[in-house]
Parts: structure tokens; C-alpha cells; sequence
């Protein structure tokens, strides 16, 4: 019995050994056949250009993105039309005129006098000389239907110029 397991096993090693001779044959020829091969060509590396420096020279340029700061124009300089930047501000130059609304008159002493009512609920007693807005608008005239004044405004060109303005009375059912 010893010896018929000695003979299966030889049998059994003589079959692996001739299957295994042919394993990966594909593999092999493929690997040969490259190596017969001629390589590719790699193309050669693009030439690199020099670096040229560029020279920003906006830098005393007005930047675009950043607001600019009311400044007297040249004409201003020479004793043009101009608003006075350093008078103190009244209360009702904080408001647009258009947010603005003439409710009454009143005189008083010969004076005439008209009522201002203003974006936050107040009521303000104003008279020629005033100033309303935000455009340097000082009155030149009170009526019992409106107050006349003229605004200083700054053009495209940065020259200032002066346009009338009306503020008029505004009705009872309006106000409501």
C-alpha cells in the first residue's frame, strides 16, 4: 500500500510538472516581443520664455472703488460759487428734501415762519436763511404755499452751481 501512494504521488507531480511549463506562455512572448521593439520618441521640452516684468505705474491714479471726498473745484479757488464746509449743520440737513414736508406757515412779529415736518415725526420751525437738505439748500423765501431756496450742487465736472428748489405746502388729506 506504501507503494501504490509512492506511485499516485509521482504521478501526480509528473502531471503538475508538465502543466505548469506552459503557464503564462502568452505572458512571456508579449513581454519578448516588446523588448524587440524600437522606443518611442519623447519630443523635447518646449523652450521656456524669459520672464518680463511688467511696471504698474497707476498708482497716483484715482482708484475707481474707493469714494471720493467732496474737494473745492479749481474754479472754487479762484472765488467761485462754492458751499460753506465748515458752517455748523442744521437738524433738517440731514434729511433728502424730497422726505421733507411744509405743513403750515405762522408770522410772528411781521416774520414769516413755516412748519417742517421732518422723517422722524418732528416738527421744525424754520425761516429765510435756513438751511433744508442735503444739498446745501438755504431758504430765500417763505409764501403761505411754499418755501423757495436755492441748493448748491457739484456737477459732472466738479464746478458748483446753484438750482432753485420749491418745497410746498402739502394738503390736510395728504397728510394723513
Amino acid at each position: 500500500m506504501k507503494s501504490r501512494l509512492i506511485l499516485i504521488a509521482a504521478l501526480g507531480a509528473m502531471t503538475l510538472a508538465s502543466c505548469g511549463s506552459e503557464e503564462h506562455s502568452d505572458l512571456r512572448e508579449f513581454v519578448r516581443e516588446s523588448d524587440r521593439m524600437q522606443g518611442g520618441r519623447i519630443p523635447p521640452l518646449p523652450e521656456v520664455k524669459p520672464y518680463e516684468p511688467f511696471a504698474y505705474n497707476a498708482y497716483d491714479l484715482t482708484d475707481p472703488f474707493k469714494p471720493r471726498k467732496i474737494e473745492p473745484p479749481r474754479s472754487a479757488a479762484k472765488g467761485g460759487l462754492q458751499p460753506d464746509l465748515n458752517r455748523q449743520r442744521e437738524a433738517l440737513e440731514a434729511f433728502p428734501l424730497e422726505n421733507l414736508a411744509m405743513v403750515g406757515t405762522l408770522q410772528q412779529k411781521g416774520q414769516m415762519y413755516a412748519l417742517v415736518r421732518a422723517p422722524d415725526k418732528g416738527l421744525y420751525r424754520v425761516s429765510s436763511g435756513n438751511y433744508l437738505g442735503q444739498n446745501f439748500g438755504r431758504i430765500v423765501g417763505i409764501t403761505e404755499t411754499d418755501i423757495k431756496l436755492k441748493e448748491i450742487v457739484q456737477d459732472s465736472g466738479g464746478n458748483w452751481e446753484e438750482k432753485d428748489q420749491a418745497l410746498l405746502l402739502q394738503e390736510q388729506e395728504a397728510r394723513k
